[in-house]
């Protein structure tokens, strides 16, 4: 039997957690001891984890590190304090000084970088590999005693801005980096290319029979009500990725559609401004927080992912496994999730014409048809995905 340890945040939704829920979901746990090691046991979904997954008892160190000050004073976990104040410090320095219009993913980086020398160990237990599954990967790198280190790369490395020496050293600690699909990984390597003979190729594995098992569990009806309109749906967090914010204008250029909206998330204020400024109250519904978005998914009509950016739209993958008509915009690993036109379209994303390319794809019945007869006919849930997981942990 291996030991694995698996290391993550949280278990709030979101792409990077259901991914991880699919890959736990997979696991031969005849073979292998899985630990999972989160910052924070918080998340709805916590109740998702396999039972035959051992979840470490919360640490408060490490629970302090999201955490509002106040919080972190009182779990008395000093050295999580000092670190975080020495790393907004460093990265208000670089910032400043790189001239960097968004430091959100410099701050996260040096946050974890100057606190990592006040953590505890995660376990006292030596494991075979330890997988870190979401960044920033300092911790599982340090804090952990194993044979071989595997890191996750979620995010398109060509969006944001970050400190490349830093994150050089971080990823270096790792023996293997999987990367979750072509774009992200050429990406990644424009920015790291020293690492390039660490890359794997694995993409984000879904559950397939939990994900139509639990489109079934409920009638939204009520919610998303058959009253004549078309009914487009869009899921994902409220932030700048996602691009929610100029949905109301799309929405506001097509004919007898209501675009619903499930998420939360920094921008809502935003996202709920614009749905005003476009009159759009009536025809852009946010449906808030769902821990199971999947009966909505099995109520729309088409599902459009209008990202800015992706790593590997996790949503996107749960809406054709659920057999829908799929459009995303035309970010830079589209291509590697959608055969335009054969399974799904990919669409511009400047608002008018993606308004137009949305009009037309809900006008052309035959395309729709192809598409549906071809996605009913594949297979979205990437679990030969397991067998790369497999090598890499016993090569």
């Amino acid at each position: 039997m291996q030991n694995v340890l698996i290391v993550s945040h949280t278990m709030e939704i979101g792409g990077a957690e259901k991914a991880l829920l699919g890959l736990l979901s997979v696991f031969d746990y005849t073979k292998y001891n899985v630990d999972l090691f989160l910052y924070h046991h918080e998340g709805e979904l916590m109740q998702f984890i396999p039972k035959e997954v051992n979840l470490l008892p919360e640490n408060k160190s490490y629970a302090s590190l999201a955490k509002p000050i106040g919080q972190v004073i009182k779990n008395k976990a000093f050295g999580t304090l000092l670190g975080r104040y020495r790393g907004k410090n460093a990265a208000n320095e670089y910032i400043v000084r790189n001239h960097i219009k968004d430091g959100s993913y410099v701050f996260i980086d040096y946050s974890h970088r100057y606190t990592k020398y006040f953590m505890p160990k995660i376990s006292g237990k030596e494991y075979d590999a330890v997988i870190s599954f979401l960044t920033p990967h300092y911790f599982a790198a340090q804090k952990v005693k194993t044979k071989k280190r595997i890191a996750w790369i979620h995010t398109d490395y060509s969006y944001i801005e970050i400190d490349v020496a830093s994150e050089l050293e971080m990823w270096s600690a790792y023996d293997t980096i999987v990367s979750i699909s072509d774009k992200v990984t050429e990406a990644f390597l424009k920015k790291f290319p020293e690492l390039e003979d660490r890359i794997v190729l694995v993409e984000n594995i879904h559950p397939a029979d939990f994900i139509k098992e639990q489109a079934n569990e409920f009638d939204v009806s009520d919610e998303m009500p058959d009253d004549g309109y078309i009914k487009l749906l869009s899921v994902g967090r409220f932030s700048d990725a996602k691009n929610f914010d100029n949905v109301p204008d799309i929405c506001s250029r097509l004919e007898n559609v209501k675009w619903y909206i499930i998420g939360y998330g920094p921008d809502e204020e935003l996202i709920r401004r614009k749905i005003n400024e476009a009159g759009m109250q009536e025809r852009v519904i946010l449906l808030g927080k769902k821990v199971n978005p999947y009966p909505y998914f099995k109520a729309c009509d088409f599902y459009v992912q209008p990202s800015r950016y992706e790593g590997n739209a996790v949503t996107v993958n749960e809406a054709l496994i659920l057999g829908k008509k799929v459009a995303i915009t035309n970010y830079a690993t589209a291509a590697s999730q959608i055969d335009n036109g054969v399974d799904g379209v990919i669409v511009p994303l400047e608002n008018e014409k993606c308004a137009a390319a949305l009009g037309e794809f809900i006008a052309d019945t035959t395309l729709q048809e192809k598409i549906i007869n071809n996605v009913i006919n594949s297979d979205y849930s990437k679990a030969e995905g397991y067998k790369k997981i497999i090598e890499i942990l016993e090569n």
